[in-house]
């Protein structure tokens, strides 16, 4: 059965054409507010991205969704997780603080920011979904105990997982640091005569897993956490992963996730196909975008969200002088065209498989 995904167009020639307009006319138009318990608290969870980064969702959009919510008897808070990784957002001190440098002040949203799984990542709580991979799943604890969720994603690639939307955002994002570690089931290996032994890798690794041998960096699996870090940033690009034998159980086990951190929970998604970036915003810079801009989608459903992003993205003409290195063509993957190993329509398929929602979608337009 088919999902409907409300999309509006960024043209604008008047005030109620403008971009905050159309955020308030998703909400409404997808049925957000009959999400809301009025009276109880609604997460917005939203990326309030990595020092460094530029673009994440604009705290200017988040308010619309604040206001929506309240104007519907509920209590928001924008809300994320810890990361596994090291950087700006992995304690709770820190990530408030850059959500604040980020303009996610109350003064610009109207709602307080919490960090879900509490200052070191130890709020969480089992909640059991019996698939595949996992019985149960570790969700944070101020994500788990509301009953509605709204959840804001930035869409755009992603290294091993092909793209991040919905799915991702549901499954890294209300995970906390021991749950990211349980999905990241992958473990990177250096490739043979392209290190050159500059020791970037080694900074960043969280777990200290990486050192330099003869000028060239040495990968303890055992103590690796498979955080990525090390691949993302390497100036090389000479550290991968198996990509026919990790990464699907990888995308699996994220879904996996997202199930875990919808279930029970009455949900709203909104898609932003902008500034579409080939990396996750958890990376400390914002490289060009690859297809123009597009819209935003809404929807109660996080597949069917996905599944049209996708296909929106793989319609535009591929920007030149971008991180897209084929597939410029409409209608060709542009995913594939910047990682050519990735397969980012497993998370759509699986989360089909197993009952997260619908990769069968109707576009509705709403301009």
């Amino acid at each position: 059965m088919s999902s409907d995904v409300y999309f509006a167009g960024l043209r604008a020639r008047n005030p109620g054409q403008s971009t905050v307009a159309k955020v308030r006319m998703l909400f409404d138009r997808a049925g957000f507010g009959d999400c809301i318990v009025p009276g109880a608290p609604v997460a917005i969870k939203i990326h309030f991205g990595e020092e460094g980064n530029d673009s994440f969702i604009s705290p200017v959009f988040a308010r619309q969704v604040v206001e929506r919510i309240c104007d519907y008897g509920g209590r928001p808070f924008l809300t994320d997780s810890n990361t596994l990784y090291l950087g700006s957002r992995s304690d709770a001190v820190n990530h408030v603080t850059t959500a604040l440098e980020h303009g996610f002040g109350y003064a610009t949203v109207r709602a307080p920011v919490i960090i879900a799984d509490g200052l070191a990542g130890n709020n969480f709580r089992e909640i059991g979904i019996g698939k595949n991979h996992f019985s149960r799943v570790l969700i944070s604890g101020d994500i788990a105990d509301v009953p509605s969720l709204v959840v804001m994603s930035h869409f755009k690639g992603h290294e091993p997982a092909g793209f991040g939307g919905a799915i991702k955002n549901l499954a890294m994002g209300c995970a906390p640091p021991k749950g990211k570690q349980e999905q990241h089931s992958a473990r990177p290996q250096t490739l043979e005569g392209r290190c050159v032994g500059c020791g970037e890798c080694a900074l960043v690794c969280p777990p200290s897993a990486i050192r330099l041998e003869d000028r060239r960096s040495v990968i303890d699996r055992d103590r690796c956490i498979g955080c990525f870090e090390c691949m993302t940033l390497c100036p090389e690009q000479a550290i991968d992963i198996d990509w026919e034998t990790d990464i699907p159980p990888f995308i699996e086990r994220m879904v996996e996730y997202a199930y875990g951190a919808a279930k029970g929970k009455k949900a709203g998604y909104f898609n932003f196909l902008m500034r579409i970036t080939p990396d996750c915003d958890c990376v400390g810079w914002s490289d060009a975008p690859v297809v123009p801009d597009i819209g935003i989608l809404a929807s109660r459903d996080p597949v069917a969200i996905d599944a049209a992003s996708f296909d929106l993205v793989n319609r535009q003409p591929g920007l030149p002088d971008s991180f897209l290195k084929s597939n410029l063509r409409e209608g060709e993957d542009k995913f594939r065209g910047m990682r050519r190993n990735t397969d980012g329509y497993r998370q759509i398929r699986y989360a089909e498989e197993i009952g997260l929602g619908s990769a069968s979608y109707r576009l509705v337009g709403i301009d």
